[in-house]
């Protein structure tokens, strides 16, 4: 394929390698230009370095400073949230366009499953979270049929799968995916909860989604959900449900007490999913890892297909 997209990724840690080796084995469009750290004894500097990816650990000014930094279109920020306005602020400065793995949620929320096209032209996008990216097709599925009043995902992963970034963004992953399953998904109110589960052999990532929805036809629904499990699998092929959909009638004569929202009846739509990794950085069990820089790399093909092909 000719003339590639050059891109660069800013964090090397587990998210930021892990995308890294997905570009290196499977971009069609795109170019591994860089890879950006702040401590040079970081095994995604040293991994990224014996792949014969340029590296710096000079941060965002390091990245600015490579010989190359000027043919790079699009950087993938896998650091924290706190890091990412700085970047976003520097590298919109240069027109480069920033996908952000991080909370931040500066640009709009962005799900292929959902709205893939729906904001290539935006300076930067945002992947929501993990756990929003593997929950809140499953509540967009159910908005397809039924009007959606509260939605509750509870995303579990090993903590062996979570390092520091993941770990000091809780608060912000809790808010931001809170916001994506309303903006998104189409629920009036969403909440998010994340565990990290310290258990050896460490687990799978393992995802539960609980939709209270206007009363809706139960196959349409279900026909939804699998729809919506195919798109996801389309980029993330260990992404899987658990078992079968499960519905349960809310009279009401016996309403769910909703938050913000009152006493509510109607139909219950529980949905139990499992994401495995394709193991190219962490083991299987990092479903979390997989799902975030599957859903990033698919932004940046169709980001990088549509542009080469305005330009040839």
């Amino acid at each position: 394929m000719s003339n590639p997209i050059s891109v660069a990724i800013i964090g090397s840690g587990n998210i930021g390698t892990d995308l890294m080796i997905k570009i290196l084995r499977n971009g069609k469009h795109l170019k591994m230009a860089a890879m950006v750290g702040i401590d040079p004894a970081s095994d995604g500097l040293a991994r990224a370095e014996r792949l014969g990816v340029a590296t710096t650990a000079g941060g965002i000014d390091g990245l600015l400073a490579m010989p190359n930094f000027k043919d790079i279109r699009i950087v993938f920020d896998a650091t924290s949230a706190g890091a990412h306005a700085h970047h976003n602020e520097v590298l919109q400065q240069h027109g480069v366009k920033v996908i952000d793995l991080t909370p931040a949620a500066i640009g709009p929320y962005t799900i292929p499953a959902i709205n893939l096209d729906a904001e290539l032209d935006a300076p930067n996008i945002n992947m929501v979270t993990c756990g929003g990216q593997a929950t809140i097709p499953m509540v967009a599925a159910v908005s397809r049929v039924a009007k959606v009043h509260y939605a509750e995902i509870i995303a579990s992963i090993s903590s062996k799968s979570a390092g520091p970034g993941t770990r000091a963004n809780i608060d912000e992953f809790t808010e931001t995916t809170s916001q994506a399953i309303e903006k998104l998904g189409g629920a009036q109110r969403g909440k998010a909860i994340i565990v990290l589960n310290p258990a050896e052999p460490p687990l799978i990532m393992r995802d539960t989604v609980f939709v209270l929805s206007e009363l809706g036809s139960q196959d349409e629904i279900e026909r939804s959900i699998e729809d919506m499990v195919a798109s996801v699998q389309s980029y993330v092929p260990g992404y899987r449900l658990k078992q079968k959909v499960q519905f349960e009638v809310m009279p009401e004569d016996a309403p769910v007490n909703v938050p913000g929202l009152g006493k509510l009846s109607g139909l219950k739509t529980s949905v139990f999913l499992e994401v495995e990794g394709a193991a190219h950085y962490l083991p299987a069990y990092a479903g979390n890892l997989d799902i975030m820089t599957s859903a990033a790399m698919a932004c940046a093909e169709r980001i990088a297909s549509t542009r080469m092909n305005a330009e040839g």
